[in-house]
């Protein structure tokens, strides 16, 4: 076969090199091109270099290349994949630096809270302009793989605006399975059935299967509270399944930040969180991770070039959906999995406009949904809460409507937890012109934000959160992966 797919943010390097190997698994995918695109020069060339050692070490046809001209990169293009973060790590320390003063506790604070609203404010123009180019000057009827967070308001805004054919990837509802069969004793994942289905992030297992015998909620609640690591490290999660009866695929971090309920006063935070790993309820957990991740790889990269030379091993690909979906478009081998798009029937009791990730199959037809799911009320009810600000919030990055903007903040459940409508106010103007760089659709906002900002009232505090973690050192780092070789 031979066809191209063009990744864009193609240097969030680890994430491009997974995604590539994975496609070129499929035997039939071997002599197709592969054009890389970002704003990072620097970043490109070494991921391109990467992907050219890989090429060169297991004899393959394929094509690989490189450039910042995005609009080259999409020409002719049948598949385009988004792994971009707009604004980098330093718009991403705003998000989360910026609310922590007036008492807003993030973990991520990438798909909603303070910190992802306005992420989806940067990245929903960019994704517009995306979906221009490939519209104009990709393959009719390119298809539209979003891995990028704010999951659904990114995938909203392509959908409805952007026009163009576009699904959501996540591996949550992956993760949550793997968990799930690990605490049932299985053997492997696979002996797991499921059905999944909400919306990103917020994604309810609502039916169990081990080996076809149904697993009930008593038996999964006694499988964690068992496990000596998730007993520990979900405490959040499992409180969640006792109360609501079905378990969330969201790490035990993410999930504290989209209910109102765990993390609004610091002394709470703290009963529910574990400091293990980051992603158990770490203060900013993710940016100290990306943080140190990046600085990893800047200063180890002649490993990870020479690991490269190493030959691809099938039995090694990753459970991320993008080269499975390929795979069955191109091959009409049947994939089933767990996609974003549009509701329009998917789940009964969810709004019919909004993003809901659920179960698919894919074959040389395309994407077909199962239809008509009913989640559990309270399920329902949570993901409601946060579809409501996801709409707002695309509404507000496409109109530049700073006022729809502060009453999508208003409106999230976390925020509206904490902080009074006065802070919300104020931190929004904050945030937007901390951002200003990165929001051209409020740069008629600016000036008046500043002038408020100016005179307010409204006290905020020097906080580093609940619990926050300093970004370690490569030394450190080093240590610390030494002592984790040894130990096991």
């Amino acid at each position: 076969m031979s066809f191209k797919i063009a990744i864009i943010g193609a240097g969030s390097v680890g994430f491009t090199k997974k995604l590539f190997t994975d496609i070129l698994c499929v035997p039939e995918f071997k002599g197709i091109e592969f054009a890389l695109t970002d704003v990072s020069e620097h970043n490109l060339q070494m991921i391109k270099a990467i992907l050219d050692r890989i090429v060169e070490a297991n004899k393959l046809p394929t094509t690989v290349t490189a450039t910042t001209d995005r609009r080259k990169a999409l020409e002719g293009a049948r598949y385009v994949i988004s792994c971009v973060r707009v604004g980098g790590l330093e718009a991403y320390a705003d998000d989360i630096r910026i609310p922590l003063k007036y008492g807003i506790d993030q973990c991520v604070g990438d798909t909603i809270c303070a910190g992802g609203i306005l992420y989806g404010q940067r990245n929903i123009p960019v994704i517009l302009d995306f979906c221009k180019d490939i519209r104009e000057v990709a393959e009719t009827d390119a298809k539209f793989l979003n891995y990028a967070n704010p999951m659904a308001m990114n995938t909203w805004a392509a959908i409805e605006y952007g026009k163009v054919d576009t699904v959501g990837l996540c591996h949550g509802v992956q993760h949550g399975a793997e968990q799930i069969a690990e605490v049932l004793g299985a053997k492997s994942p696979r002996e797991l059935d499921y059905v999944c289905s909400g919306i990103n992030h917020q994604t309810w297992f609502i039916e169990l299967r081990l080996n076809g015998r149904e697993i009930g909620k008593d038996e999964l609640v006694a499988a964690f509270e068992a496990h000596p690591v998730y007993s520990r490290q979900e405490k959040l999660r499992i409180d969640v399944l006792k109360r609501f009866g079905v378990y969330s695929t969201e790490s035990n971090g993410h999930l504290s930040e989209y209910l109102p309920w765990y993390r609004k006063r610091p002394d709470e935070i703290t009963r529910w969180i574990d400091m293990s790993d980051w992603i158990h309820g770490e203060t900013g957990g993710y940016l100290r991770y990306s943080t140190e991740t990046r600085n990893w790889f800047e200063t180890e990269y002649p490993q990870f070039l020479e690991a490269a030379s190493k030959p691809i091993d099938p039995s090694k690909r990753s459970n991320e959906h993008a080269s499975h979906i390929l795979e069955a478009l191109e091959t009409n081998r049947v994939y089933r999995g767990h996609f974003n798009v549009k509701n329009d029937g998917v789940i009964t009791n969810l709004p019919q406009d909004a993003i809901v990730e659920s179960p698919g199959f894919v074959d040389r037809f395309g994407i077909n949904m199962a239809a008509g799911i009913t989640l559990p009320e309270a399920c329902a009810a949570t993901c409601i809460s946060s579809i409501n600000v996801q709409r707002m919030s695309v509404h507000a990055a496409i109109s530049g409507d700073i006022d729809l903007l502060k009453l999508a903040v208003l409106h999230d459940p976390l925020v509206g937890a904490v902080s009074t409508p006065e802070e919300v106010w104020q931190m929004v103007d904050e945030m937007v012109v901390a951002q200003a760089a990165w929001l051209p659709q409020f740069a008629h906002a600016v000036p008046a934000a500043k002038e408020r900002l100016s005179k307010s009232r409204v006290k905020t505090r020097e906080w580093a959160g609940a619990a926050w973690r300093s970004v370690r050192s490569i030394e450190e780092l080093r240590a610390e992966k030494a002592a984790l070789k040894q130990a096991g």
